[in-house]
């Protein structure tokens, strides 16, 4: 080894003590690196002990050493071998010599008694894991705490070692010293949401109780006060009924800790639980969106119908229209779910499509006396219906994997060091394919995903994006044709002086005339303004662009905050305008077009020579 001139650089961790709590930080980490700033540039290392070689992970260092000599077994004056050190600081190239040379992987040393796995996994050095594990570390050892590594991820939120360790056959309810499984640890000791949200996914024991207390993980959560985990506990199904030692109930520790939050949380979950129990209420539940959308329609009618009464007293419209809303209201949180109440603006958006019909047929249809005139309307709205129901019920392209492919990938991903947000959806455990996203309303990773819509209460992805265009065209097609019956009734049924009074006083005539046909004209502009506007947006991105709504807008961003930005039409997807279309319909006009095939549920790779020639990175 070149000693002299040797420039050290790196970052390490130095002395490891213990706190005396189990979180953020078991360690006091002294990192050598900011240390070594503080001296000059270039130092010397050939005067390094191994253990500050080990720490900068020095290899030639370290063999001169050892060669020299110096046993890989032997601990230093705190009980810590070499592979601890190396461990700790992510040196995987010393941890193969190490154990080339007879380190014992599972090892124990320092103030918590852990092993070298132990120690990669506070700090979340998934790679040295792996390594470790390869090498035959066991994961179930338990540390001077008595965590296991699973434990020990758990409390440093360390995911992707999580979905490791349970994909390499770890058990997800292993218990530490005192019968704590990682569920009941991230309940009582990590505040959040994840990683209990996380470890749910791998269909843990919701109901174990531990050892000692007999509490299970929702009682934890309550004793912590941690509000979202007991949310999400609750939302896979935990028992409120379970009694620990001293025979209480999660409520009963709630009213001990005065926490109202969770309180309010329990006691609106009992009263769910036991309307469950009720068969009545149970059916009601299964038609909860049958009832929104009929209040929906009930209160676009109501609110139509007090405005076209043959009273001048707004007051009276006023009071009245209050109570309707009070009424509906009250109606809706006693028999209809929050978890429905998003599903609002698709109940109101085929309401007033029921009743912008409705109208056509009664006020507008009249009018035109020419069945040619007709035919327009009657084409849109079949095209409408048909493209609605198509957009809501075709699979959008939801990833799905089976348990064990999920497990599979993971290990994969991680032993390719691949295993991050990127690649890896943390929320659905599946490998993400290119253009996919998770929808977190659908809760489900949606290949080539363009949006959620809230119109269409559905994600809008490869399976249903064109039905999603042609649905947007018919509802723009239904609007104009009924802007022009609009019109058309008012200049036939409406006396209006406009000429001689002004624009204010043709309006109050429209409004005596017929203030149900004003009213819905309001609904028929704002539904044709948002659907127009947005079919404008989607053609244009996908004949120009090649992009979904959410690649535009993260390139957007992207190219906001970049010192090189990429222009929206240099990207792997874009294939010019004719291409772009025949991809996207999948149409080959009698063969004049030759559209690509792909399936994006299972594109993980870039096919197109393009990203690489313009040095462009798919989103």
């Amino acid at each position: 080894m070149e000693g002299a001139g040797r420039e050290c650089k790196g970052h390490s961790h130095g002395s490891l003590r213990h706190h005396g709590h189990p979180w953020p930080n078991l360690y006091e980490d002294k990192d050598l690196s900011k240390e070594h700033d503080m001296l000059p540039f270039v130092e010397d290392c050939s005067n390094f002990d191994i253990v500050k070689a080990t720490q900068y992970g020095l290899l030639e260092r370290c063999q001169e050493l050892v060669e020299a000599g110096y046993d890989v077994r032997q601990p230093d004056k705190e009980n810590v071998t070499l592979l601890h050190w190396a461990a700790i600081n992510n040196r995987l190239d010393l941890v193969k010599y190490f154990i080339s040379k007879g380190a014992v992987v599972d090892q124990l040393g320092g103030d918590l008694n852990s092993t070298p796995l132990h120690w990669a996994i506070r700090q979340g050095h998934l790679s040295m894991a792996i390594l470790l594990l390869k090498f035959g570390a066991d994961p179930s050892l338990i540390d001077g705490e008595g965590y296991s590594s699973l434990h020990l991820a758990v409390l440093f939120q360390h995911m992707p070692i999580i979905a490791y360790l349970v994909s390499k056959g770890q058990s997800i309810d292993t218990t530490d010293r005192n019968g704590h499984t990682p569920l009941m640890v991230s309940a009582h000791k990590v505040i959040g949401r994840e990683p209990t949200s996380f470890l749910l996914k791998f269909n843990p024991s919701v109901n174990a109780v531990d050892h000692i207390e007999k509490n299970t993980a929702l009682h934890w959560a309550v004793i912590a006060g941690n509000i979202n985990a007991v949310d999400v506990l609750i939302e896979a199904g935990s028992s409120l009924d379970v009694k620990n030692v001293k025979g209480e109930k999660p409520l009963d520790l709630a009213h001990q800790t005065k926490n109202r939050t969770i309180i309010h949380i329990l006691r609106e979950e009992e009263k769910v639980r036991i309307r469950r129990t009720s068969r009545f209420l149970r059916i009601l539940e299964k038609n909860e969106f049958l009832l929104l959308l009929g209040s929906s329609m009930l209160l676009i009618w109501a609110t139509g119908y007090v405005a076209d009464l043959n009273s001048d007293s707004w007051l009276l419209k006023g009071s009245l229209l209050f109570f309707i809303l009070v009424t509906l209201s009250f109606f809706a949180r006693l028999f209809i779910g929050f978890n429905k109440i998003k599903y609002f603006p698709v109940a109101f958006m085929i309401s007033s499509i029921f009743w912008i019909s409705w109208t056509c047929f009664i006020y507008f249809l009249p009018n035109f006396s020419d069945p040619v005139s007709q035919l327009p309307f009657f084409l849109s709205m079949v095209g409408l219906i048909y493209y609605f129901y198509k957009t809501v019920r075709t699979d959008p392209g939801f990833i799905t994997s089976t348990e064990e492919e999920t497990k599979k990938n993971i290990i994969n991903l991680g032993e390719s060091g691949s295993l991050d947000f990127r690649t890896f959806c943390t929320s659905c455990l599946v490998k993400k394919p290119l253009r996919s996203m998770h929808c977190h309303t659908c809760s489900s990773c949606v290949a080539r995903y363009d949006q959620h819509c809230i119109w269409i209460g559905r994600c809008i992805g490869v399976g249903n994006h064109a039905y999603f265009i042609l649905f947007l065209f018919f509802l723009t097609l239904v609007n104009i044709w009924a802007i022009n019956g609009t019109t058309l009734y008012w200049s036939e049924h409406c006396t209006t002086t406009y000429q001689r009074d002004g624009a204010w006083m043709s309006f109050t005539q429209i409004v005596s005339c017929s203030p149900w046909v004003l009213y819905i004209f309001m609904l028929i502009t704002f539904h044709t303004s948002w659907a127009a506007l947005w079919l404008i947006i989607q053609i244009y991105q996908v004949a120009f662009l090649g992009l979904t709504s959410h690649e535009r807008t993260t390139l957007w961003k992207q190219s906001k905050h970049s010192k090189h930005p990429v222009s929206l039409r240099k990207t792997p997807y874009n294939h010019g305008f004719l291409q772009n279309i025949a991809d996207f319909f999948q149409c080959r006009c009698f063969g004049i077009l030759k559209p690509s095939v792909i399936d994006w549920t299972k594109q993980y790779t870039l096919l197109f020579p393009l990203a690489k020639d313009r040095n462009i990175h798919p989103v």
